[in-house]
């Protein structure tokens, strides 16, 4: 199988972020609970940490656990390791880590699979992993 293109990186991302933000209005709902309606001041530490450790477990226990988020699938990827195995909790951590790095230089860190030898993100070379396509078989026209 050959690597992701990056148009297809993309659909996902986009279709993650929508999962990923009904995710943070779920996690919201407590501390708005515990704050008697009010909301959530925008520096609350707690909560932040919080909404980054939901969106951690979202990403790590979809890749290590399935290989791929929602959207991932949806668009025919999957996360390998260089064997073509799933890969564990420890490289899928530091491939969630890369990819907010990835994101802060105007997303360089993701665009760099465009020039990259073997199309690999920054992520994808930390962790040592690599974000596979895998096209759906064609239907048979009976």
């Amino acid at each position: 199988m050959k690597n992701a293109p990056f148009g297809r990186r993309l659909g996902a991302i986009l279709y993650d972020t929508l999962l990923i933000l009904a995710v943070l209005f779920l996690g919201t709902i407590p501390f708005i609970a515990l704050r008697g309606g009010e909301p959530v001041e925008s520096g609350n530490a707690s909560y932040q940490l919080f909404l980054l450790l939901l969106i951690y477990l979202f990403f790590v226990v979809f890749w290590s656990r399935y290989g791929r988020t929602l959207g991932m699938q949806s668009w025919g990827l999957r996360i390998e390791d260089e064997q073509g195995r799933l890969p564990g909790i420890g490289a899928c951590s530091v491939r969630f880590a890369v990819a907010l790095v990835s994101w802060a230089p105007a997303g360089l860190g993701y665009v760099w699979q465009l020039i990259d030898r073997d199309g690999l993100s920054w992520h994808d070379r930390a962790s040592g992993t690599r974000l596979r396509y895998y096209p759906r078989p064609a239907k048979d026209p009976k």
